[in-house]
């Protein structure tokens, strides 16, 4: 399912962009990835679901670990969720929801896979709140963007933020909005679209750091997750948002946005026969941080 060599070395001309510099720009990107793709160290493509895969690869120029899942969008048995963390703890106030960790928020809610979600924000009441928040599970939370679980409209933000939206003919896509429209099922939000109809979105920001991305390709049948390790110097440096990009793309994408990253970049599997849930890359933290929300899929 993942793309091979021949396919990493010809990029198309839907990952140009339109103007002569975002052309060269693209196309050096594209082909930087696609020499260092081939001399990755990937494992075998994992089956563990009907409609699911999943593998990883090591590089080593910069160091670099990433984790890929393939969702055939076309399988019937085959769920998009988005989930929030623990239950509203002030009713019509401010906060949302509160932290859990993603695994648990998936054995929860049956998900076969799940990634972390939403940016979000928790409250600074005291000092050792300030200095680590986002490791406090039942902690007080509220996500950056619009956010829909089973239909229910529980977030919207301000200004029109990148979403991934599965509407109500169960069709999934990539849009800015602020507020969701009536009848979206599912909808999880980042902060900066990394692709669009096939074309890298370029960022002045070059700072590498753990990513979490989602794309779809171009007819809406598949959708990728990508979870990038980083902050582990000599292992994993991390990717910048044009290193995304462009991985996006050569994985197949026409349209892709950044999720949550840093401590909160996370992928786990449940295993089939054990019914536990396998974290796939190493979270900064050692462990899986608590989050505000999740995306997850699971194959009923």
């Amino acid at each position: 399912m993942r793309p091979s060599c021949a396919m990493r070395f010809r990029p198309t001309s839907k990952a140009i962009s339109r103007s002569s510099a975002g052309r060269l720009i693209s196309q050096l990107l594209l082909g930087l990835v696609s020499v260092f793709a081939c001399c990755a160290d990937v494992s075998s493509t994992n089956y563990p679901f009907p409609g699911v895969a999943w593998y990883s690869e090591k590089r080593t120029q910069p160091p670099t670990r990433m984790f890929v899942a393939e969702i055939d969008l076309t399988n019937p048995k085959v769920r998009l969720r988005v989930s929030p963390g623990g239950p509203d703890p002030d009713g019509n106030g401010p906060w949302q929801t509160t932290l859990m960790q993603p695994t648990k928020i998936a054995a929860r809610d049956g998900f076969d896979l799940v990634v972390n979600g939403d940016f979000f924000r928790v409250p600074a009441t005291n000092a050792i709140e300030r200095l680590n928040p986002l490791n406090r599970a039942a902690t007080w939370t509220a996500v950056s963007g619009p956010a829909v679980s089973d239909g229910r409209s529980w977030s919207t933000s301000k200004s029109k933020r990148p979403c991934l939206v599965v509407g109500k003919d169960g069709k999934a896509s990539l849009k800015m909005i602020a507020k969701p429209e009536a009848g979206d099922r599912e909808v999880v939000s980042g902060n900066t679209m990394l692709v669009t109809d096939g074309n890298v979105v370029s960022h002045e920001n070059k700072v590498r750091h753990p990513r979490t991305v989602v794309g779809l390709n171009a007819d809406g049948t598949k959708l990728i997750l990508l979870v990038v390790d980083g902050r582990k110097p000599g292992v994993a440096v991390g990717m910048n948002y044009d290193e995304l990009a462009a991985e996006m793309i050569r994985l197949g994408c026409k349209d892709a946005l950044n999720l949550d990253g840093g401590g909160s970049s996370v992928m786990a599997v449940r295993d089939p026969a054990k019914g536990e849930f396998k974290i796939l890359n190493q979270p900064t933290d050692g462990r899986e941080r608590a989050v505000a929300n999740v995306l997850g899929i699971s194959v009923r």
